[in-house]
């Protein structure tokens, strides 16, 4: 268990907990926002909770609602899921060597907490992966409190959200306060060069193609931008070596 008395005592534990606090106003007024769409997209009270509870992906919530709404076939929702949320697969690369050495059980319940901010502040604390038994429980542990912190404030407001969905006027612009969320963790986590090239190569991918049906621009902007990105990383090293 990945929230087992033994990590949270441990000091990292809590670190991950005050680290993600700033963050969790954000993630809240996200889920917020999600709560309410979910609702608003015309699913039963049952199935808006049970999506609220169990998928913990907002960005991939937010890119199907519409196609659900505008009554698009399953392969095209589940294509959508997937090429918005492909982004993980890097993450968990990139998470691998600090994880490995754990049960495939803890390792899949890790994958199912971690979170774009979650593996954002992971990786700028642990650079490496940890040499001894406690510098890999510590690193366990601060990403254990990480996740805890960003679950329980999205999955919170997503219940408010879904409460009091009947309550909020729409006028409110709830989509756009969706949208800051979306951008505030843009800017985050774009902070390399090759990072900027794949938000503005999608960027100029889902305008160009806006006029698709069923809101599969998204689903080109990102596919596109994603095989460029990974072109262009597998050539960086090819281009710093000498001819």
């Amino acid at each position: 268990m990945i929230f087992s008395r033994a990590l949270r005592r441990q000091p990292a534990f809590v670190d991950g907990m005050r680290d993600m606090l700033p963050q969790a106003p954000g993630i809240a007024a996200w889920g917020l926002m999600t709560g309410v769409a979910i609702i608003k997209s015309g699913m039963s009270l049952s199935e808006s909770l049970a999506m609220t509870l169990l998928v913990f992906a907002g960005s991939s919530q937010l890119a199907s609602l519409p196609l659900i709404i505008a009554g698009a076939p399953a392969w095209v929702i589940l294509a959508t899921g997937f090429c918005v949320n492909l982004r993980f697969v890097v993450f968990s690369l990139h998470l691998r060597p600090h994880l490995m050495h754990l049960p495939l059980a803890q390792r899949l319940a890790h994958g199912y907490f971690t979170a774009d901010i979650t593996y954002v502040l992971f990786t700028q604390r642990f650079h490496d992966p940890g040499h001894t038994a406690d510098e890999r429980r510590a690193q366990e542990a601060y990403l254990a409190g990480n996740g805890l912190v960003n679950w329980c404030s999205w999955v919170g407001s997503g219940l408010v959200g879904v409460a009091l969905a009947n309550f909020i006027p729409t006028a409110w612009g709830l989509g756009f306060a969706g949208i800051l969320c979306l951008v505030g963790i843009l800017c985050s986590l774009a902070s390399t060069r090759l990072r900027l090239l794949a938000a503005a190569i999608a960027g100029v991918v889902g305008v160009a193609a806006y006029a698709l049906p069923l809101k599969l621009n998204i689903v080109a902007a990102i596919a596109v931008a994603v095989l460029i990105a990974l072109s262009a990383e597998k050539l960086r090293p090819a281009a710093r070596s000498p001819a």
